[in-house]
């Protein structure tokens, strides 16, 4: 059971074992674009590429739903970001239950969001836990965990491959133990941390007047969804890639230009500031501020965010 791109390493992990892929469930197709056209989930291209038969449920909570799970008659079930909360009936379906693969050191971070709340709150590692799903919310006992380092430059973007490649190989693992009764279930105790909420579009906008590491990390957890942004001429900004720089560089207001050369610019912070190296202003390509700065004036002085959205 999945539906992101995330969910799919682990997918083709099981179908490269010596593990039978009974059946794949994921979300129902969604309509896209101004064509309004149906698009199949990853987790559904992966299986049809299989051969692997497809459910495709608006939710597991009818009867017949849980009678038609059952049918396939599962050892286990696998779960990787479904987006469904599962019931007691589907949570007993199988002889060992509901495995899910979550992206974080449980019980941190359980949510929607882990991978980029780990970021955003300056987290130094991060990795990925099997737990026994049980009635809460990333709740139920680990049964494995993967460490890995958060590194400084890391972003949504590139945690989140890292992160997916973990879960397969880690489950595999957890299988085998199942199989030979070797399972050693912990329970989890009290998140020491905040519960990773879903990101959103509205999120983004950076508040310059917050201290220069914390929107660094900032830029970088929420690339490349949904990013982090200003406004530049009246039109949103998205800030792609950006250096910290500590301590206090100026005493202009936070969101003002203090610098510029031929290869950046720099905005005053709270406290610090932030080069900015890589941006994308609304309805031109993302690119490099050098080539941006060719066609386009920014000068000391300039405060952001400028125009109508300011």
């Amino acid at each position: 059971m999945g539906t992101p791109d995330f969910a799919v390493p682990t997918l083709e992990a099981l179908i490269e074992s010596r593990h039978e892929v009974a059946a794949v469930y994921t979300q129902p197709d969604r309509e896209q674009g101004r064509g309004r056209k149906l698009v199949y989930s990853p987790v559904k291209e992966c299986a049809l590429k299989h051969g692997i038969p497809v459910c495709q449920p608006k939710g597991l909570k009818k009867p017949e739903t849980v009678e038609k799970l059952k049918s396939f008659e599962p050892d286990v079930i696998v779960v990787v970001a479904y987006g469904v909360i599962l019931r007691p009936p589907v949570l007993q379906a199988a002889k060992y239950g509901c495995l899910n693969v979550h992206a974080s050191l449980l019980p941190k971070y359980r949510g929607a969001a882990p991978i980029q709340w780990a970021i955003l709150n300056g987290e130094t590692e991060t990795g990925v836990t099997i737990m026994q799903m049980d009635e809460g919310l990333d709740t139920g006992d680990i049964l494995a965990s993967k460490r890995i380092p958060i590194a400084d430059d890391e972003t949504g973007e590139s945690l989140f491959e890292k992160l997916s490649l973990l879960g397969g190989p880690l489950l595999l693992s957890v299988l085998e133990d199942a199989e030979k009764g070797t399972l050693h279930p912990v329970k989890q105790g009290e998140s020491p941390t905040m519960y990773a909420r879903m990101l959103d579009k509205d999120m983004g906008r950076i508040q310059f007047e917050k201290d220069a590491e914390e929107i660094g990390r900032f830029v970088r957890g929420l690339n490349s969804w949904p990013s982090a942004y200003t406004f530049y001429g009246g039109k949103m900004m998205k800030i792609w890639t950006a250096e910290v720089l500590c301590g206090n560089h100026s005493d202009a207001l936070p969101g003002t230009v203090i610098s510029v050369d031929k290869n950046a610019f720099t905005v005053a912070c709270g406290r610090g500031a932030l080069r900015i190296l890589e941006l994308q202003v609304a309805g031109k390509p993302r690119m490099k501020t050098d080539a941006f700065l060719r066609g386009n004036r920014i000068e000391p002085g300039m405060l952001f965010p400028d125009g109508e959205n300011a």
